[in-house]
C-alpha cells in the first residue's frame, strides 16, 4: 500500500498497489477528485482491483459525514456474491455421461434453462418477500411516484442473472470439492433509482452552488433532507432485492446439483454454509470514532472473523476470505480481480476462438447462447486474481481457493 498526498489532494489517497504506475490516468485522475471532496471522513482508499468507473472508480472506498453519494455506490445497487460448498467431489464426478453430455454439462444446461439470462425475464410474476414489503410500505417511496412502477416491474426479474460481469459459476476448490458461486445485482432496480436521484442531485447541487465540480459526476444528497432519506430508502430496497435475487438462483441451482448428482450416484449432496455478500453499496457505520456513510463500489466489507468472497474471471480462481477488520481501510477488500481491459478493448484484443480454445484446455464448460461478446469477460482481460490478493494481505485471510470448471454467463 503507498499514500498519495500533494498538491492535488485535500485528504489523503491510500491506494493497495505497489506503486502509481499500476493505475490507470483516468483512474488516478477520479480519485483525486475524491480526495477534494469537502465531507470525507480520514481519506479515499482504492482496493487492489480498482479500474476507473462512472464517477467513482470500481474498487473505491470512502466515509462521508452525512452525506450520501449515488455515483458512489453505482448503478447495480447491492450487486454480489452468493456462494455454497458441497461435499461432492468433483473427480468422481467429471466423467460421468448423462443423457446430456458429462455431469457438469448436464448441469449446465439445466441451469441455463431454469434461470433467465441477460436481458431475459420470467413470464410471469415470482415470488418476493421483498417486494411484498415494500407494496406494505409504500409510503416510504410515495415521494418518488416515478420510481414506482420499478417495484410491480421487480417481480419479473427476481431470481434472474443479468448480462456483463455477472455469472453463475461451478467451481472446485483445493480439496477437490464442488462449490458454486454467483454473481449478481438489482438488475434494472438499482439502475434506474441511481440514475434518478444521481439526476436530483445534480438539480440539487447546483442550487446550493455546491463546491464539488459537475464534472466530477459526484453529485451529493443531505443524509437528513427529504431527497436524502428518500435515496436512502430506495437504495436499501434495491440492496435486499439484489440479496434476494442471488438466493433464489442460489436455490434454484443447489435443487438441480442436488437432483443431478442424486440422479447418477445415488446419493443426496450435502450443502454447507451459504455466504450472500455485496459489494455496491453505503451503509452507516462507525470509523475512529465517528457514524459515517461508508461508500462501497466494487469492494467488499471484511470486519473480523467476516467472511466474503472474491471472484476472479471466468476459468480463473476465486477465493472465500476471512477478514481481519483492518481499520484503514474501513473493514474493506477487493471485489474481485479488476478489469485490464474495457469490454470492448478485450473484444479487439482477443478473439472467440481464442477464448473458447482456452476454456476447453483448462476443462470449463462454457454456458452462454451468444458467444461473440465472450472475449468482453475472459480470464486475459481482467487482473491475476493471485496478485490482487498478495496486495491485501493485511485484509484478509485465504480460506477456500476455487478453480472454475463449468460457467453460465448472460
Amino acid at each position: 500500500m503507498f499514500v498519495l498526498y500533494n498538491e492535488n489532494t485535500k485528504f489523503p489517497v491510500k491506494i493497495w498497489l505497489e506503486d502509481e504506475s499500476r493505475l490507470e490516468e483516468s483512474c488516478l485522475e477520479q480519485a483525486y477528485h475524491l480526495s477534494q471532496l469537502p465531507f470525507l471522513h480520514k481519506w479515499v482508499c482504492l482496493m487492489p482491483d480498482t479500474h476507473t468507473g462512472k464517477g467513482m472508480p470500481i474498487g473505491g472506498v470512502i466515509a462521508t459525514k452525512d452525506v450520501v453519494i449515488p455515483n458512489a455506490v453505482g448503478v447495480d445497487i447491492g450487486c454480489g456474491m452468493d456462494f455454497i460448498p458441497t461435499d461432492v467431489r468433483v473427480g468422481d464426478i467429471r466423467d460421468i455421461q448423462t443423457g446430456n453430455g458429462t455431469m457438469i454439462q448436464s448441469m449446465i444446461g439445466s441451469i441455463m434453462r431454469a434461470i433467465p439470462l441477460n436481458t431475459e425475464r420470467y413470464k410471469t410474476p415470482q415470488p418476493s418477500g421483498v417486494l411484498d414489503r415494500a407494496k406494505q410500505e409504500l409510503e416510504k417511496y410515495a415521494a418518488d411516484p416515478q420510481l414506482i412502477p420499478l417495484i410491480d416491474d421487480g417481480y419479473f426479474q427476481v431470481g434472474s442473472l443479468g448480462g456483463g460481469n455477472h455469472f453463475i459459476e461451478l467451481q472446485e476448490d483445493q480439496d477437490g470439492y464442488l462449490c458454486l458461486m454467483i454473481h449478481s445485482g438489482s438488475r434494472h432496480l438499482g439502475k434506474a433509482i441511481c440514475d434518478y436521484f444521481h439526476e436530483k442531485a445534480r438539480a440539487l447541487n447546483k442550487t446550493w452552488y455546491s463546491e464539488v465540480k459537475e464534472e466530477y459526476r459526484l453529485a451529493f444528497l443531505p443524509v437528513h433532507s427529504d431527497e436524502g432519506r428518500h435515496y436512502i430508502h430506495w437504495m436499501n430496497l434495491a440492496m435486499d432485492y439484489a440479496f434476494e435475487n442471488r438466493a433464489r438462483m442460489l436455490e434454484k441451482t443447489c435443487s438441480i446439483i442436488e437432483e443431478t448428482v442424486a440422479k447418477h450416484t445415488g446419493r443426496a449432496p450435502v450443502f454447507g454454509e451459504e455466504i450472500n455478500c455485496h459489494h455496491n453499496y453505503a451503509a452507516l457505520e462507525n470509523h475512529y470514532d465517528a457514524n459515517v456513510w461508508v461508500h462501497r463500489k466494487g469492494a467488499t466489507r471484511v470486519r473480523e472473523g467476516e467472511l466474503a468472497v472474491i471472484p476472479g474471471a471466468m476459468g480463473s480462481f476465486s477465493y472465500v476470505v476471512q477478514g481481519k477488520g483492518h481499520k484503514e481501510s474501513f473493514c474493506t477488500s477487493s471485489h474481485g480481480a479488476g478489469r485490464t481491459y474495457s469490454r470492448t478493448g478485450a473484444k479487439q484484443a482477443f478473439s472467440v476462438e481464442q477464448v473458447i480454445v482456452d476454456l476447453k484446455e483448462q476443462g470449463v464448460v462454457l454456458g452462454k447462447r451468444k458467444k461473440n461478446d465472450v472475449a468482453e469477460e475472459c480470464r486475459f482481460a481482467y487482473k491475476d486474481i493471485d496478485e490482487v490478493m498478495e496486495q491485501q494481505r493485511d485484509m484478509v485471510t485465504p480460506i477456500r481457493k476455487l478453480k472454475t470448471v463449468g460457467v453460465v454467463k448472460g
